[in-house]
């Protein structure tokens, strides 16, 4: 065990953590005022929830020995998981677990955006559970807990496939079995706080560095890297969806800074071990721009994804993947392989097969679990409950008593 080591990825830890009440205040300024409390509710809930199922069965369904499919049971309720040193890293196991926790709690938060204003509480928690259970855990297990894409040779450092496209993608089964908001299209559903947003993408901003560059589980070179190439792609994510906002628009918004921030995030989560500084750019750069122009499409396509979970997320994770198939190379990372661009034209083959299964995967079975709550105890409020605000019918509670 290295002390170090240990000490970093405890720290990371917290900061993932921090990035799901992040999310809560970007996702809670971006919606009306009368949704507010129960937008935020969705992240700050799934904080207890989703660690209360990790503890119990999650953690082992991820990461104990299993099948090319799934782990076992052996460390159900983290038996045998404590001060010894997990496989293949300088950490316990307790300190691995509790990293990998803060990520089982904010993919599912990242979901909660496509259906704010509208799902019911009750059904939430049972969504929840299902598929943390059914979908976050058996990809989790193919990609880092020696499942088949693994094995297979698929990289994501940091969660392009099990965090972003396996959220993005259950994001959109969410918007199209919940139907859109009323009114949507024809009365205004304009953002109330965007100064609660610029916070959040602050908070998102900061606390991705424990995602990122605490993925490498080591307070080593790879580390740093991950950290430089992170700052860099949101940076120039943020540039770029600002000048395409400007050029397609007319103005640059905070808002399309917020969110082409997240998007450069998202996008190098993947690459983050695995690319330099100029890659890093060039793969923000072109998030920005991919991002803004999904979320334009939505209009188009004609679901009502809330928050944009689907163009950010899911489009930007899917770039990301892919972008680490174009240019991962051995110079940064000599345990990793090359991409196209620096020689290996079958990473890219691989990382496309990874994103076409996860997408399938997460679309099949997170539309069966919404049909299966759907069926037993409804998934939407009732038409009053939503014109007079999730908040106050369903919570008894108002953001802003002023």
């Amino acid at each position: 065990m290295n002390p170090a080591d240990t000490a970093w990825v405890l720290a990371s830890s917290a900061l993932v953590l921090l990035m799901t009440p992040g999310l809560a205040m970007f996702y809670g300024g971006m919606t009306r005022a009368k949704n507010v409390l129960s937008t935020m509710m969705h992240s700050f809930f799934l904080m207890a929830l989703a660690s209360v199922v990790w503890l119990f069965w999650a953690f082992s369904l991820s990461f104990a020995p299993g099948n090319w499919f799934i782990g076992g049971l052996d460390f159900f309720a983290l038996t045998g998981v404590g001060e010894q040193v997990w496989p293949d890293t300088t950490i316990p196991g307790s300190t691995f677990m509790i990293f990998q926790c803060m990520f089982a709690i904010i993919t599912p938060a990242l979901i909660s955006g496509a259906f704010a204003e509208r799902m019911k509480f009750s059904s939430f928690i049972v969504f929840m559970v299902l598929w943390l259970t059914f979908v976050y855990s058996p990809v989790a297990h193919w990609v880092w807990g020696g499942g088949f894409l693994q094995k297979m040779g698929a990289l994501d450092f940091a969660g392009g496939t099990v965090v972003h496209i396996n959220s993005g993608v259950a994001a959109l089964a969410c918007a199209l079995m919940l139907g859109k908001r009323k009114g949507y299209g024809t009365v205004p559903m304009m953002p109330h706080n965007l100064t609660l947003t610029l916070l959040g993408a602050g908070l998102l901003w900061f606390g991705w560095f424990g995602f990122n560059a605490g993925s490498a589980l080591k307070a080593n070179a790879s580390a740093s890297m991950a950290f430089v190439v992170t700052h860099m792609a949101t940076a120039t994510a943020a540039i770029s969806w600002v000048f395409a906002e400007w050029i397609i628009k007319g103005k640059p918004t905070t808002l399309g800074m917020a969110s082409g921030a997240v998007a450069g995030l998202v996008a190098i989560t993947p690459a983050a071990g695995y690319v330099g500084p100029v890659s890093s750019v060039i793969i923000g750069a072109v998030a920005g721009v991919v991002c803004y122009l999904a979320v334009l499409a939505k209009s188009s396509l004609g679901y009502d994804d809330s928050l944009d979970v689907v163009g950010i997320h899911g489009v930007g994770g899917t770039w990301g993947a892919l972008a680490t198939g174009l240019f991962a190379s051995k110079l940064i990372n000599p345990d990793a392989a090359n991409g196209l661009f620096f020689g290996d034209p079958a990473q890219l083959g691989t990382q496309a097969a990874a994103v076409v299964i996860t997408i399938v995967y997460s679309f099949v079975v997170s539309l069966i679990i919404l049909w299966v709550v759907k069926a037993v105890m409804g998934l939407r409020v009732t038409e009053e409950e939503e014109v007079v605000g999730v908040d106050t019918s369903v919570h008894g509670e108002a953001g802003y008593n002023l």
